[in-house]
Formats: C-alpha cells, structure tokens, sequence
C-alpha cells in the first residue's frame, strides 16, 4: 500500500512543472490588438460656413404673348457667404458615403447698365439649396456629387428721373455639382465645390407695365468651406 501511494506521490510531482507551465502560457497569452484601419469614419450630422463667387450663364426675358429671347451672359456676378446642415451615412467597411444637405446664403450677385438716363439694376441677394450627395471615401478625402433643389431671391430695380420702382421674387429651380471634402483634423473638414443651378422665370413689373416681363437665369457658383462633425467617430478600429 506504501509502494502505491509513493508511486502516486511521484508521478505528480513529475507531471506539475508541466501543468504549471501550460497554466502559466493560457493565463498570460494576450488577445490580438486592434488594427486600425486609415479610413475615416464620415457618417453623422455636420453643420459649417461656406462663402464663394457666383456669375450668370444666361438670362432669359419675355413678355407675355410678346415672346422675347435668351442672351448668353456673364454679366450678374458677385460673392455670396453663408451656412451648410447636412447629415451622412458610411456603412462600416465601404467607401460609399450618403448623404444630405441644405445650405443658404445671402449675397450680391449682380449687374447694372444706364441707357438714356435710366438706371437698370438686377441682383440676387439670396440663394441656398436642398440636395442629395453621393462620395467615394479614401481615407480622410471625399469625393462627392449632388444635386438636387434650389432657389434664389432676386430683385429688378429701375431708377431715373427721380423715381425708383423695384420688386423682388424667390425664383425656384434645380441644381447639380461636384466636389471634394478633406477631414484635416478630427471633427472637422475643408471643402471646395462647384454648382451650376437653373432658375425658372418670374414675372416683374406687372403693375407697371402691364403685362410685365418673365425673368429667369442660370448661374454657376464655385465655394469653399469648414464643417464640423458631431459625434465623429474617428479612425475605424477592426480586429
């Protein structure tokens, strides 16, 4: 009986360094660390500030059962500054951004000419939009389209002989364009962007000068800004 417990005694002696060494490698194996990935994470709201440089393509006047005639033009031109709300998605994983946008701006757009002592104003004191965007996400650059709704607020003034007359109308329309946003620090992104927008025709001057004259314009915009991202997430850690 002696013989068979030392026997056991031994054996277990024999067999705990190795126990003891496996026990001691399991507990202090650690976990692989997280390997974060360059590319930022873009979904969330944002709001910011964007100013630029806007100029007429074509102005399109007539008169009702006259007709009348569209002139090639650059002549309404001017700056504009204002503010951008959006919101973005970005699945986890894809370069793909989503997103919407509205912005607006007050600004002085315009032109004026003098014939025979009267003086011809035109100017768009206000314009914004509500559009969709898509972008491809590398890294911290975006790369976007959009398009979608846009509106202006123009005013006709004529002035001579002592007497001014003017009206302004919010003249409705479409617009698309492209850009490229860059996140240069966390939360907050440079962009720059190009829009072209195309307002339909209003009617001025009716009381007047009856029946009046239908107004309309197209206009191109080129704009930078800073946006602020709420909730940024930051680089997109994956295991």
């Amino acid at each position: 009986m002696k013989k068979i417990l030392l026997a056991s005694v031994a054996i277990a002696a024999m067999s705990a360094p190795s126990f003891a060494a496996d026990l001691g490698a399991r507990h202090y194996t650690k976990a692989p660390a997280p390997v974060v990935s360059p590319a930022t994470n873009w979904s969330g709201f944002y709001v910011g500030a964007m100013g630029g440089y806007g100029w007429s393509n074509s102005v399109s006047a007539s008169v009702p059962g006259v007709g009348g005639a569209t002139v090639n033009t650059n002549a309404l031109k001017g700056g504009f500054g204002g503010g951008t709300i959006g919101y973005n998605w970005q699945m986890p994983g894809s370069q793909f951004v989503w997103g919407l946008e509205a912005d607006a701006a007050g600004g002085s757009i315009g032109a004026s000419s003098t014939v025979v002592g009267f003086t011809g104003r035109d100017r768009i004191n206000a314009l914004g939009s509500v559009t969709g965007r898509v972008g491809v996400a590398f890294d911290s650059a975006l790369l976007y389209v959009k398009g979608g709704y846009a509106w202006a607020n123009n005013k006709v003034s004529a002035s001579g002989g002592g007497l001014t007359v003017s009206e302004s109308k919010t003249h409705s329309g479409w617009t698309i364009g492209a850009g490229v946003e860059w996140m240069f620090a966390p939360a907050w992104s440079a962009k720059a962007e190009y829009m072209y927008a195309d307002f339909s025709k209003e009617r001025y001057a009716a009381n007047v000068v009856p029946p009046g004259v239908d107004i309309g314009a197209s206009v191109h915009t080129v704009k930078v800004g800073v946006n602020y991202h709420f909730g940024w997430g930051g680089p997109v850690a994956r295991y």
